[in-house]
């Protein structure tokens, strides 16, 4: 439920669409749900993050805790990596609740040029060892959602 201007409780029938799409279009998180999307595995480190959408680590942070506290985002752990300095451990990806949202409000279909965009932007030698270092697996259903079939280039064309 969102509060209206007089401070009221709004329950009418928009509500929760207003409320996600408010949740949805604040600048710094529809940046992160971008990058999300265009990244090839759908989970990012907090550097990566920071690094892709040119916002600092805290405004990152405090947002992700957002979309967390939303069921948008999911922390997820690659437990072999938390004892080395140099590989990131915790990566930050969607949930179900938060793909079904991204399919209500059409976000999925911009995922090939969200993965244009991410591929062809300039990294830095520490993001590409976040991009490929080795991640935790999503839930099958995010990964079901977010799979889309990138189109055969013709190299004779």
């Amino acid at each position: 439920m969102s509060e209206s201007p007089t401070g009221a409780v709004d329950t009418g029938p928009f509500a929760e669409q207003q409320r996600l799409f408010k949740l949805l279009s604040q600048d710094t998180r529809h940046l992160i749900i971008q990058e999300l999307l265009g990244h090839p595995a759908h989970l990012m480190s907090l550097a990566e993050l920071a690094y892709m959408t040119g916002k600092s680590q805290a405004a990152i942070t405090d947002q992700l805790e957002t979309l967390i506290d939303a069921d948008i985002l999911a922390r997820y752990t690659y437990e072999p990596s938390t004892e080395k300095r140099d590989l990131p451990a915790q990566f930050y990806g969607f949930t179900e609740r938060g793909v079904e949202i991204l399919h209500d409000y059409k976000y999925l279909r911009g995922l090939p040029v969200a993965r244009a965009l991410y591929e062809n932007t300039r990294k830095t030698e520490k993001i590409e060892r976040h991009e490929s270092a080795p991640r935790p697996e999503l839930p099958d259903a995010v990964v079901d959602a977010l799979d889309f079939e990138e189109p055969e280039l013709d190299a004779g064309a």
